[in-house]
């Protein structure tokens, strides 16, 4: 058992700085900008600030996707946020996203420039502008909506309660791993008892639900998420293997993963994108 002090909350919590582990530099109780940054604005209708975290890769693998299938329009610029310099606080970054968090779309083919944060809105955001990779409506339409918000319901789970305490807390807690396990793993039997039947998590089509839970999902039962791939069993959910090696496959997915990417071979690092030629720079340096 956890053999720590036990902690008693006081009547009245109180923020102490030096507390929060590996991302005390950034992390505050309070909201808006701490610094005065405006954001770069490139060439192309599509302005995104992101990092390859599993939700920026969502948006970047979607729009990846929409040009393979010709979609010109969705031509974008892929800025780097560093998050853990704090680059999310910015006053630009606030502007596009409030809660400061990545990814933060600006759209500027309208009159007017429009924002658009949080992940799963982005997807929804570009499927409809493009009239791409989401049901038309019907059974189909609701399945996909409604695998696309349990995505964005669940990772919180996975990646602020399992992946927090389990890769990242000053001090490994049993009671919230155990918790937090519990839950993940119950999330994968529900994703591969869905996939057992169906192709991809709407039916037979690829939607912006498979964009959403992939990079999360697909990335953990592959052991490359927390390094915990051993310690879950990842190996149990056969189904969404065969779905996550399905996707990993597409090339589009291959070069979105690599957008905003800081970390891993240089090979697979593109910081930022600019060009659909910057994938091709990037081939010829390695």
């Amino acid at each position: 058992m956890d053999d720590s002090p036990a902690y008693t909350p006081p009547k009245v919590w109180t923020w102490n700085p030096g507390n929060g582990g590996r991302f005390a530099n950034i992390n505050r109780p309070v909201a808006g900008p701490t610094h005065d940054q405006p954001l770069p604005v490139g060439r192309h209708p599509l302005q995104l600030y992101s990092l390859a975290t599993p939700n920026g890769v969502k948006v970047t693998v979607m729009l990846e996707e929409l040009l393979a299938l010709g979609h010109a329009g969705a031509e974008y610029d892929a800025w780097l946020i560093r998050i853990n310099d704090g680059d999310q606080f910015g006053s630009g970054f606030v502007q596009a996203n409030p809660n400061s968090k990545i990814p933060a779309l600006v759209d500027h083919s309208g009159p007017a420039p429009v924002r658009v944060f949080e992940s799963g809105a982005i997807l929804l955001y570009l499927a409809e502008k493009f009239g791409a990779f989401l049901p038309a409506g019907g059974a189909e339409r609701a399945e996909c909506l409604s695998w696309l918000f349990w995505q964005m319901g669940s990772a919180p789970f996975l990646g602020g309660g399992f992946g927090h305490f389990y890769a990242y807390a000053p001090a490994k807690i049993e009671y919230a791993i155990d918790r937090y396990a519990m839950e993940v793993k119950r999330q994968l039997d529900v994703l591969d008892q869905h996939l057992a039947g169906r192709p991809y998590l709407a039916g037979d089509d690829y939607t912006i639900a498979d964009m959403a839970v992939w990079p999360w999902y697909g990335t953990l039962v592959k052991g490359q998420l927390y390094e915990a791939g051993e310690f879950l069993q990842v190996h149990e959910y056969t189904h969404v293997l065969r779905w996550t090696n399905q996707i990993a496959q597409r090339p589009a997915v291959k070069r979105g993963r690599m957008v905003n990417r800081t970390w891993g071979q240089p090979s697979s690092q593109l910081h930022e994108r600019h060009d659909a030629a910057d994938f091709d720079k990037l081939a010829a340096q390695g």
